[in-house]
């Protein structure tokens, strides 16, 4: 390309600056994080959405609060919009967050929500312009917008998810672009519902937004678990957390469409290795035989059980290559 072309262009004001990745934030478990960047280390994109949508008691809250802590860990601002007023400072705690570092707000409507987002994103640019900011929208599903907050009725009529799903377009318009400028990464968590008499093709549908908060998004994950197969218990029969999926059904980062496993313990939170040994055994970094694996290249055999402990030893040679990965 001509550069006299291109330096006509940039002094004619026709030209952006191109900005570079601006980093990422883990997730907590390092599947998640590959299937979302490629990389083991890495997770969510700052600069951009990331939604985590699911039926209700499939791990999003606990994700979005996983997120949050790593980026306290990492020095990030954290910040949480709580519309739902569902908060459990003591169970956040319990994952790892320090309520001293959380910026917490509880804003009544979807446009109150995305302004307090805002006030507070260029309050802390005043005097920080560089610090990755993180913020979770827990959840976008339960906050009503302005005209539904004030009317008169709790009736519904048939205009309200066209009135919110307008509220939130033009919310994300005004956001989006603040993102990347100011270097924060936004974490939205929303619900799947089904649709009224739908007898064929797929009944679900996203709670809040419509298509035009899917447009905006830059990674959209889809968090699936079974409420009575996936359960984890206790030797007395106790349940004390869960299993499942998330399936990326868009990603601007890397592949889409990829999958990973995950398992909740209550009490303890996200499994961070849980579903690592299927991706490896997919991209040929570990073969299986029946129950047992190995790395490839090794005579070294072990179990799943085993694989955790495995790849934290030090003294375990054979695991240097696949632990290596793991490692920023």
């Amino acid at each position: 390309m001509d550069q006299a072309v291109l330096k006509r262009l940039k002094n004619a004001g026709l030209l952006s600056e191109q900005v570079p990745d601006l980093g990422f934030v883990s997730t907590g478990n390092y599947a998640l994080n590959k299937i979302i960047s490629g990389d083991y280390t890495k997770g969510i994109p700052i600069g951009m959405i990331t939604q985590f949508h699911g039926e209700s008691s499939t791990a999003k809250t606990v994700f979005a609060t996983h997120i949050l802590k790593e980026a306290q860990v990492k020095g990030y601002y954290s910040i949480l919009v709580d519309s739902e007023n569902a908060y459990n400072s003591e169970f956040a705690q319990s994952l790892g967050i320090d309520p001293k570092k959380l910026i917490y707000s509880a804003p009544e409507t979807l446009e109150d929500s995305f302004q307090v987002l805002e006030d507070t994103i260029l309050a802390i640019r005043e005097t920080d312009p560089d610090t990755p900011i993180v913020a979770a929208y827990d959840s976008i599903a339960v906050s009503p917008s302005k005209a539904e907050y004030e009317a008169d009725s709790y009736e519904g009529n048939n205009m309200q998810g066209a009135v919110r799903a307008k509220a939130t377009g033009a919310c994300l318009r005004k956001i989006n672009p603040l993102l990347r400028k100011h270097k924060v990464a936004l974490v939205v968590i929303n619900q799947i519902r089904n649709k009224v008499g739908v007898m064929y093709g797929n009944p679900e549908t996203m709670a809040a937004g419509g298509k035009s908060l899917e447009y905006y998004l830059g990674v959209n994950l889809k968090c699936v678990s079974n409420k009575t197969s996936d359960l984890i218990k206790d030797d007395n029969k106790n349940v004390i957390g869960i299993m499942g999926r998330v399936k990326n059904t868009k990603n601007k980062c890397s592949i889409p469409f990829k999958e990973c496993e995950f398992e909740l313990v209550y009490d303890k939170g996200l499994n961070p290795y849980a579903g690592s040994l299927k991706l490896l055994e997919a991209d040929g970094l570990i073969s299986r035989s029946g129950a047992w694996y190995s790395v490839v290249g090794t005579d070294k055999k072990f179990q799943s059980k085993d694989f955790q402990d495995l790849l934290q030893a030090e003294d375990s040679q054979e695991f240097a290559p696949i632990r290596k990965l793991f490692q920023n």
